[in-house]
């Protein structure tokens, strides 16, 4: 089955734009684009009000992974190009975002608790990549 999205020939920019457009209609109060070394956007980093307290968050698009399921895929080639890639992933990011504002508007759920797994501490190491080092933190002293 091709990767959702595979054909789209919507800018990044864009899909970022809505990707924003969408948090901050939810609620988020300040919104950042990451950059790699190469100039290109990596991540949407943005807060959240809880509480009081400004929690950050950072959603990532990794369209090195996006390029290599679509080599697998036997996604033709004149698509199977860095640009192209980044395209893919941002488009699947901006669906999956609005699938989960379709959740919050359920009021199921809060808006951090969406994005749990993507916020971040000072050293900009996010909570999911924190359980994945010390699984043990779900465990407890159990």
């Amino acid at each position: 089955m091709p990767l959702l999205n595979y054909t789209t020939s919507v800018p990044v920019s864009r899909s970022v734009q809505e990707i924003s457009k969408a948090l901050v209609k939810a609620g988020a109060t300040s919104i950042m684009q990451d950059f790699d070394s190469d100039g290109v956007i990596s991540a949407v980093a943005f807060k959240i009000n809880l509480e009081g307290n400004d929690i950050a968050f950072k959603l990532p698009a990794n369209w090195q992974s996006v390029l290599e399921v679509m080599r697998h895929d036997g996604t033709p080639r004149p698509r199977l190009t860095p640009e192209h890639a980044q395209r893919v992933a941002w488009r699947i990011t901006k669906d999956w975002v609005e699938a989960q504002m379709a959740i919050l508007q359920t009021k199921s759920v809060v808006l951090p608790q969406l994005f749990l797994p993507y916020a971040v501490d000072n050293n900009g190491v996010t909570l999911f990549e924190k359980v994945a080092m010390n699984p043990q933190m779900l465990l407890g002293e159990g």
